[in-house]
């Protein structure tokens, strides 16, 4: 059964059609249309009564996204927007026409690229061989072995890691941003040293990635390069006071 509203997925050109027998979010799966306002438009489909992360809906939230960015820019939705009713979502959408083209016009022609670093696995015998305070508590806890020598040996190895993982992530940073048009710093996560999202040009999408490999090849004892993508421009679509969601609907 529907829910009250609409579930958005993208702010796009007006005129773009939803991916031809793309699903949407619910279950059954919501059938995706276009609500049109002049030059902008958004990518719905009826809001499920009962929406939850599930791993199904995820997943058909951003298939449907990148087959969009397949075809033209994308302005992305977060999972879970939903606009009260066509009307409200329509006034949203006028309200921010300007805005929203200013945005598609300069992601047209883009994807987004997202790499963290990791502090680097089985890494241990070079952080002891290169790192002289851990090397001097590791002798130390084989003169004198007990709690407090190993959780002191731990908290250093730790720590080493996680700055080397640091300061190669930025070196590979400072190299990769030339090569795109911008950069935007994600959120902490857990166990990530850095955590970077790359607008980067179609044409220059291959050479972004040998680049990186290459970085992470000659930092690997360093650090754990992970890279995502290409994917929906979720970290360049609003500006310095809204970073995260365009303007057109609210979040549910």
């Amino acid at each position: 059964m529907a829910g009250d509203g609409l579930y958005v997925y993208a702010v796009v050109r007006g005129g773009t059609p939803p991916p031809e027998g793309a699903g949407g979010v619910g279950d059954p799966p919501g059938v995706p249309r276009t609500v049109t306002a002049g030059a902008v438009a958004a990518i719905v489909s009826d809001a499920p009564a009962r929406l939850r992360a599930r791993r199904r809906d995820l997943l058909a939230h951003q298939e449907l996204l990148m087959r969009l960015a397949e075809g033209g820019p994308v302005l992305p939705m977060r999972f879970g927007t939903v606009a009260p009713d066509e009307g409200a979502l329509l006034a949203r959408l006028a309200g921010a026409r300007k805005c929203h083209l200013a945005v598609l016009d300069r992601l047209d022609g883009h994807v987004e690229v997202n790499v963290k670093a990791l502090p680097a696995p089985d890494s241990l015998a070079d952080v002891v061989a290169e790192e002289a305070a851990v090397r001097r508590l590791r002798d130390e806890a084989r003169r004198r072995p007990g709690y407090e020598a190993s959780v002191r040996l731990g908290e250093a190895v730790a720590s080493a890691l996680s700055r080397r993982a640091a300061e190669a992530g930025r070196e590979v940073l400072r190299e990769l941003a030339p090569l795109a048009r911008a950069v935007a710093h994600g959120p902490e996560v857990q166990g990530c040293a850095l955590n970077t999202s790359f607008l980067v040009p179609h044409d220059r999408g291959e050479h972004f990635r040998t680049t990186a490999e290459r970085l992470a090849e000659a930092r690997r004892s360093h650090v754990e390069i992970r890279f995502a993508g290409p994917l929906p421009c979720y970290s360049f679509v609003g500006d310095a006071d809204a970073p995260s969601r365009p303007a057109a609907v609210t979040g549910g």
